[in-house]
Order: C-alpha cells, then sequence, then structure tokens
C-alpha cells in the first residue's frame, strides 16, 4: 500500500509527470484510476436511479455507457502512444491540432472547477446533517433551545473549514501530505456501499415511509438524462493519459486490460450503491444519498465523515492542476514581458488559490443540491469521454496505413462517439439552463 502511495503522489502533485522514468505497475495504475474515479458521483447514483425509471433501464444505460468509457480509454492509450505526450490536453494539440487543443484546454479547467463545485457541496452537504446532529444533542441536554446556533450553521463552518483547512492545503506547490490519504477515496466508496447494502435489509421493516418505485420512464429524454450523471461518476479520463505514460509497460493490450478492469469495478460498486439506495427509498431518495438517512444514524456518520475528509483532501489536488493550466495561460499571455521570479510565482500561485476556492464556495453555498452540479458537469464530461477521443481516433487513423475497411471502422466509430457526446453535451446543458431559469 505504500508503494502505491508513493505512486499515487507522484502522479497527482506533478502536472507534467511522464518526463522522468515510467515507474507505475499495472496493479498501480488500476488502483489509481479507482481513487479518481470513485469520488462524489457515487453519491448521486441512487437518484440517477429513480431518474432514469427504475433498476432495469438504469443498469441498460450504464451498461451501453460503459462501452464508450472504456472504448474512450483505449483510444487515448493509443493516440498518447502516438503523441508522446504525458497530459490529455498534449496529447489532443498534438493528435488533433492547436485549435482543438485550445478548446480542450479551455474545457479542462471550467471541468476543473466545476467539480471542485460539487465537492465543497457534497461537504456542506454532510456538514449540515452533522450540525443538524449535534444541534438535537444540544437541545436535549438544554431544553426550550429550539434555534441551532450560529456556529452550528453548515455555511459557516464550510467557510471556516475552506479557511483553515482547504486553503493552506492548496497553496503548495506539491501536496505531499496525498502520501497518506491515497486509499481514502476507495476505502470511502467500499465503505458507503456495504452500509447502503447492510441498511437495505435492516431498514426493510422499519422505514415510516411507504416506498413508490417507478415502474417505467416517462420519456426517452429522461432515461438519457441520467448520462451525465454516470458520466461523472465513471469519469477518470483527465488523468489517464499521466497514468498511462507513467506506465513501466505501456503495451497497448496492457493498457486495454488495466483500463477494463478498473471500469468492472467501478462498474459493480457504482450499480451496488443505486440499486440497494433506490430500492431502500424508492421515489423520495435524495440526490445526495446520505442525506436520505437520519441524522443520528453512527454508521452513516462514519461513512459522512469519510467522505468528507476524502474530498477535502482530494479538492486541492483538483485545484493544483487547474491552478497550474491557469499559470501557464497567464505566462503565455504575458510572453516575455515580465521576468518570472520566485516571489511573482509564490504571489500568482496564492492569488489563484484564494479566488479558485472563493468562487467555488460562493457558487457551492446557493447550489441547491448536487443534482444540479452534477449535470453540468457530466454534460462537460462528454468532451473528454467521448467528443475529444473520437476526435482523436479519426485524426490518429489518417497517419497510419491501413487496411480501407478496418480505416472505416475506426473513423465511423469515432463519428459515433463524436455525435453522442455532443447529444450528452447538449441536453444535459440545455436541461441545466432550463432548470436554473425555473427557479428564477
Amino acid at each position: 500500500m505504500e508503494e502505491l502511495a508513493r505512486e499515487s503522489i507522484s502522479l497527482l502533485a506533478k502536472p507534467g509527470v511522464g518526463s522522468g522514468t515510467p515507474s507505475l505497475s499495472s496493479v498501480g495504475a488500476v488502483f489509481i484510476m479507482l481513487k479518481s474515479a470513485l469520488g462524489a458521483g457515487l453519491l448521486n447514483f441512487p437518484w440517477a436511479f429513480n431518474k432514469a425509471g427504475g433498476t432495469d433501464v438504469a443498469l441498460i444505460v450504464e451498461l451501453g455507457s460503459l462501452v464508450f468509457l472504456i472504448s474512450g480509454l483505449v483510444i487515448l492509450g493509443y493516440a498518447a502512444s502516438l503523441s508522446n505526450q504525458s497530459t490529455y490536453q498534449g496529447v489532443v494539440k498534438v493528435i488533433c491540432g492547436p485549435t482543438i487543443g485550445k478548446l480542450c484546454e479551455v474545457c479542462f479547467i471550467f471541468n476543473l472547477f466545476m467539480i471542485s463545485v460539487a465537492f465543497l457541496r457534497v461537504v456542506e452537504d454532510q456538514l449540515e446533517k452533522l450540525c443538524d446532529s449535534l444541534h438535537v444533542n444540544e437541545t436535549l441536554v438544554a431544553e426550550g433551545e429550539t434555534a441551532q446556533p450560529w456556529y452550528l450553521d453548515a455555511r459557516f463552518t464550510m467557510t471556516l473549514l475552506c479557511l483553515v483547512v482547504i486553503l493552506p492545503l492548496s497553496i503548495p506547490r506539491e501536496i505531499s501530505f496525498q502520501k497518506y490519504t491515497s486509499i481514502l477515496g476507495t476505502l470511502a466508496a467500499c465503505y458507503l456501499t456495504v452500509v447502503v447494502i447492510i441498511k437495505y435489509y435492516v431498514m426493510e421493516n422499519k422505514v415510516a415511509f411507504k416506498r413508490e418505485y417507478t415502474s417505467r420512464i416517462s420519456s426517452w429524454a429522461a432515461m438519457f438524462s441520467v448520462i451525465p450523471t454516470i458520466c461523472f461518476g465513471f469519469q477518470c479520463h483527465e488523468a489517464f493519459v499521466t497514468i498511462y505514460s507513467s506506465m513501466k509497460n505501456k503495451c497497448l493490450t496492457r493498457w486495454v486490460v488495466v483500463s477494463v478492469f478498473s471500469m468492472l469495478i467501478c462498474l459493480l460498486i457504482y450499480s451496488l450503491t443505486g440499486l440497494y439506495g433506490y430500492l431502500t427509498f424508492g421515489d423520495a431518495v435524495a440526490a445526495d444519498i446520505l442525506m436520505s438517512y437520519p441524522g443520528n444514524d453512527m454508521v452513516v456518520v462514519v461513512a459522512r465523515l469519510l467522505f468528507a475528509i476524502s474530498i477535502v483532501t482530494i479538492y486541492p489536488i483538483i485545484l493544483l492542476l487547474g491552478r497550474t493550466v491557469l499559470q501557464e495561460a497567464w505566462l503565455d499571455h504575458k510572453g516575455g514581458s515580465i521576468y518570472v521570479t520566485e516571489s511573482y510565482e509564490r504571489f500568482l500561485r496564492i492569488t489563484l488559490s484564494v479566488l479558485w476556492i472563493l468562487v467555488t464556495l460562493i457558487i457551492a453555498l446557493f447550489v441547491p443540491d448536487i443534482s444540479e452540479v452534477i449535470s453540468i458537469i457530466g454534460g462537460i464530461s462528454a468532451f473528454f469521454i467521448f467528443i475529444f477521443p473520437g476526435l482523436c481516433l479519426v485524426c490518429a487513423v489518417e497517419t497510419k496505413p491501413m487496411d480501407p475497411k478496418k480505416k472505416f471502422c475506426l473513423v465511423a466509430w469515432g463519428v459515433i462517439s463524436i455525435l453522442c457526446g455532443a447529444y450528452i453535451f447538449g441536453q444535459s446543458t440545455t436541461i441545466a439552463v432550463i432548470e436554473l431559469f425555473n427557479k428564477f
């Protein structure tokens, strides 16, 4: 585990990894891909099962999406081997050209920014439940006090957490603490899945409300509307190029095995959580499954703490990756007009970190629930899972001589991937905008 932790931090702490000697094993690659994919999206899957129209439909959509998810990883592995680049945007820029590469950079930054919002939203939800639980205990001790104290307000505790914990962890160039928490995300995901399964059987005869289950989908649009949630949950494509470029054995066949094995484990964890969470609460399931359980249940409290701690430690990594791209863009814009001193670099790094945390915190505090954020992230994720891999495949086959029939099939699959990604992005973005306007 210590070796895997060192591999994890060496990848995540350095955006430009790949220039050194490759040292990542296949087991380490699987571990890091699981860590990248098993995150806040897990909390949203029971709600997605309900929105899709039931377990059968949701599982079919999930399996169909998995084909494109694995296909995207394999295509990008092939493109990375051709381009000899160590970052996602670098691969796209070399294979597809500088214009599409610039678009990739913009999507990359925006996607990381919205993921940061989703992470803070999840942490706030857990803090809200924990604060409610503490308030109930205080009320039992001092009867007559019904108003929640200001220091137990979730927005206050969230702001304090960002100021005292997240900001200090985000400012350094390299975040070495990650080596101590590298397996926490996977453990939190597995623990949550076990809790959801156990609670289904324990609460089966104790739930106060009558469960209602959707027996059929209301429309095809409703069925496909859960794809953004699936994309957000399984998404690890942004980090994959760094993982691939750091492997000791870059054989494409081995990479296919790593990709398939990682995605199948994710499929099992996500499916079990979505299935049993939906069966437990039916149509009453919350967008965040942990919000559906009682606030004073100690088993659920532990799940909340694990998820909150895991996300708090991952957030600075997301900020670091986004900040690095912004720093490079700023320095490229200035060109040779400024001399980058150590003090200027520090000033720029601190300023970008503070602004990133401040803006994501403000948005997270005023977003009603995580499903609205995920609908936006899932749409942007379509670029990284469907559109950019499809473009890379279409462009890559032009550089290699091959059988015309094989070339036609590959180009056709690339075009299908691009069209599916465009549809998912368009649909999820339109729905998100409509729902936003309906609230005003």
